[in-house]
């Protein structure tokens, strides 16, 4: 895995959630452009573990 590449992808995604601030219909169809299906399992995958790890630990 390239730690290049993932910086230049959440620099973009970054920049894109601010420019949805300022101009949300620009912004956001511009963040829907920049991200394709990898990123999107990638993202769904890191939120499920984090949750699971989170409700594990909170149990115990």
């Amino acid at each position: 895995m390239n730690t290049d590449r993932w910086s230049d992808v959440v620099a973009g995604a970054a920049g894109s959630v601010a420019g949805a601030v300022v101009d949300p219909r620009r912004g956001l169809g511009r963040l829907r452009a920049s991200v394709n299906p990898r990123t999107l399992v990638t993202l769904a995958a890191g939120l499920a573990v984090g949750f699971l790890l989170a409700r594990s630990r909170r149990r115990g």
